[in-house]
């Protein structure tokens, strides 16, 4: 799954600590996402969706279960 957030995250000027507190996680966890080395739980993804104004739609583009 790709995604988006870092753009989104930088365009929204928020820093991946500040997302992380929001969602309730760590930075490395927002790190790790930014970067597709881990794909979020459907919570987690509504959650980062919602702090970005954005729909999960728009956050992430599913690529078929490759990585």
């Amino acid at each position: 799954m790709e995604n988006i957030i870092k753009r989104a995250r930088k365009d929204k000027k928020v820093s991946q600590d500040e997302l992380a507190k929001l969602c309730g996680v760590s930075r490395q966890t927002i790190n790790a996402i930014e970067n597709n080395k881990y794909d979020p739980s459907l919570v987690l993804a509504f959650q980062l969706a919602k702090n970005l104004s954005l729909t999960i739609d728009e956050l992430f583009t599913f690529n078929g279960g490759d990585k």
